[in-house]
């Protein structure tokens, strides 16, 4: 079961230390976003990275629309890897729905996360009133339009937009590539049991010690949104990245996203 579990995700193993730090990709990823990442934590820490099922080179026929029909599922996934890893205490970072995949395994499982890293964390992607998610539902429905019937299409459209580095339109460009590799009917169902989310009653019981890092031009979760979650979350601090911008600072400020994370679990 363990090595299944272990293939499923194509979970792989690296660094060294007594400490292990856990990185889970978000939306429309897999786990190449953290190649320019994992370098700085493999010293001092035993790192673990891996694919959600249905994403990059996870066995897709364990994908079950029943499963990872909500974000339940995936939170299902980072629970057995731990487990299958014989994990507890772990350091978990997770960018974008990951964050919250993070917060509802560590509340399934309280021993599962010493410290808890989001990277531009939403729990909830719709405009309500009182509340600014960043999207009206028109936007989100053209958006899994867009996916069901031009994917290629959709996959320009939102490198771009969550990259926010059109200084270099070859970051640009691998990120639109990626999203492409995707099946575009699993990122579908991803995509919709992302943004129709609704996470906002689970913050507050999101108890570990959690750092938010959020970047000031993030077109898919406004500040707002970081400044809900640190204000619910009772054990929670934000901090908004000097360099980082768009909602990929893993990925186009490395250095700057290792700082941080750094001095918060260190």
């Amino acid at each position: 079961m363990t090595v299944d579990i272990l293939k499923r995700n194509h979970v792989h193993v690296s660094g060294s230390g007594n400490q292990t730090i856990v990185f889970a990709h978000g939306f429309g990823c897999d786990q190449t976003v953290w190649k320019a990442l994992v370098p700085a934590f493999e010293t001092d820490y035993q790192v673990v990275v891996f694919d959600y099922v249905g994403a990059g080179r996870s066995d897709k026929s364990a994908y079950s629309k029943e499963r990872y029909g909500s974000l339940h599922g995936y939170a299902q996934d980072v629970v057995e890897i731990c487990d299958a890893l014989n994990l507890k205490d772990i350091l978990y970072v997770g960018h974008s729905v990951s964050g919250m995949i993070g917060a509802l395994a560590s509340i399934q499982r309280p021993d599962l996360m010493k410290k808890l890293v989001m990277i531009g964390p939403s729990p909830h992607y719709l405009n309500e009133p009182g509340y600014n998610g960043g999207f009206e539902d028109s936007d989100i429905q053209e958006l899994l339009d867009m996916m069901e019937t031009n994917y290629k299409e959709w996959s320009k459209y939102l490198a771009p937009l969550a990259m926010n580095t059109s200084e270099n339109p070859e970051m640009v460009e691998n990120f639109e590539a990626l999203l492409y590799s995707n099946d575009p009917e699993i990122a579908r169902q991803f995509a919709e049991a992302t943004f129709y989310s609704d996470h906002r009653a689970d913050a507050p019981h999101v108890l570990v010690e959690t750092l938010i890092l959020q970047t000031t031009a993030d077109a898919i979760v406004p500040l707002e949104v970081a400044e809900f979650l640190r204000d619910t979350m009772p054990n929670s601090e934000l901090v908004v990245m000097k360099k980082g911008k768009g909602h990929n600072p893993h990925i186009s400020e490395p250095e700057e996203t290792a700082e941080e994370i750094k001095r918060f679990i260190s």
